[in-house]
């Protein structure tokens, strides 16, 4: 049979398409599963542990420490208002028997710090609570007495009674660097334990009004309410801060957090547990910054040192000599430039131990010994 060109030019067309057709069906075939669905690329188990590559995963540290991170619900009983307690609006709003007290009850967080069952938290967590339950995150719940509390850090001390407790490894505080990978764990909002991260924002933070003794490390690790009281760890897992308060327009988290340092909680820790108390170093003197005015007036090149603005009669300071209007240059020969981080110094120290203080006193400079007393508790706790 003859073709034609046109013909012959038709049938190499076709014979080329059908090729090119079997091709991408050969290829769509071997790409495609035989149930026609698409081929994943699928992990093997447990890859990220046998990958030679490291890999950013922070579930160790928060499998180390997330056990011994408690929720904390307590309970007390209020007064109700006055105005429902009048006859008046009982009869209006038709309550004959409107009760006198109303329980409150709120939530917060802890943290397991030895086998023992001591929790450490904050002291407004559980201000004022008649009745503490704590409950673990394997579900154990029990009933907390407490051992004392600090208002003036802000922390207090709890104990529980269970056998086989997760206990936080603690950490170094002071070896913190901005920068560092902290992680927050806590009960946020009463939803259950929950894990924030964030970075170390910044250190030694005061002057915020939150505590007198003030020594924040700052963490833009989410900090919502119920996280008062929990865990700022490390990249390991160990215990960094006490998770206390945020800095907040809305009443949410806004990328400021404090946390306690866990040094000075593990001090603060062990004195309420050996005393029922925080100890503390006093020398019974009112103190302020030296501001450029005052150093003017005092004839010093810059403003250096700390203005003493009031002494105690029969203090420790007033039977050293200290009066006021002295300027403490320096405290055992390391210089003092700021009223709270005096205060930080003076409280870290022993009752008992003799400190030399340098002053500044009308021109001349004077060195004083005194012996540091301890420092009365808060007036509604005496």
């Amino acid at each position: 049979m003859n073709l034609t060109p046109f013909q012959k030019s038709l049938a190499k067309s076709f014979l080329v398409g059908t090729l090119f057709g079997l091709v991408v069906i050969l290829i769509l075939g071997w790409l495609l599963p035989s149930g026609g669905g698409i081929r994943f690329h699928l992990a093997e188990r447990d890859s990220l542990e046998r990958n030679d590559e490291p890999v950013v995963s922070y579930a160790a540290a928060v499998e180390a420490a997330a056990p011994a991170v408690v929720n904390i619900q307590t309970a007390k009983r209020v007064a109700q208002a006055p105005l429902s307690r009048d006859p008046l609006y009982r009869h209006f709003f038709n309550r004959p028997d409107a009760p006198r007290e109303r329980l409150e009850t709120s939530l917060g967080s802890g943290v397991i710090v030895s086998e023992e069952g001591f929790v450490l938290t904050n002291h407004h967590v559980i201000e004022g609570a008649e009745a503490i339950r704590v409950e673990l995150r394997d579900g154990r719940v029990a009933a907390a007495r407490v051992m004392g509390t600090d208002p003036e850090s802000d922390l207090a001390v709890l104990q529980i009674e269970l056998p086989d407790l997760p206990v936080i490894t603690l950490g170094h505080s002071d070896e913190l660097r901005t920068g560092d990978v902290v992680l927050a764990i806590g009960n946020p909002f009463g939803v259950g334990q929950t894990v924030t991260m964030g970075i170390v924002s910044a250190t030694g933070r005061s002057r915020l009004g939150i505590s007198t003794f003030e020594n924040f490390i700052q963490t833009d690790a989410a900090i919502n309410p119920g996280n008062s009281g929990g865990a700022l760890v490390n990249a390991l897992g160990q215990l960094v801060g006490i998770n206390t308060a945020i800095f907040t327009r809305s009443g949410g988290s806004e990328g400021i957090g404090f946390a306690i340092p866990v040094n000075l909680a593990k001090t603060v820790a062990e004195q309420i547990i050996r005393y029922g108390r925080a100890v503390r170093g006093w020398l019974g003197v009112e103190i302020q910054d030296v501001t450029p005015e005052l150093a003017e007036s005092f004839r010093m090149r810059r403003p250096q040192g700390i203005l003493v603005a009031g002494v105690l009669k029969d203090g420790p300071a007033h039977q050293a000599g200290l009066r006021p209007g002295d300027v403490i240059l320096s405290i055992d020969g390391d210089a003092v430039e700021d009223a709270q981080e005096a205060m930080n110094r003076i409280a870290a120290i022993t009752p008992g131990t003799t400190v030399s203080l340098e002053i500044l006193r009308q021109g001349r400079r004077l060195t004083l010994e005194a012996e540091v007393g301890v420092r009365p508790p808060p007036a509604h706790q005496r």
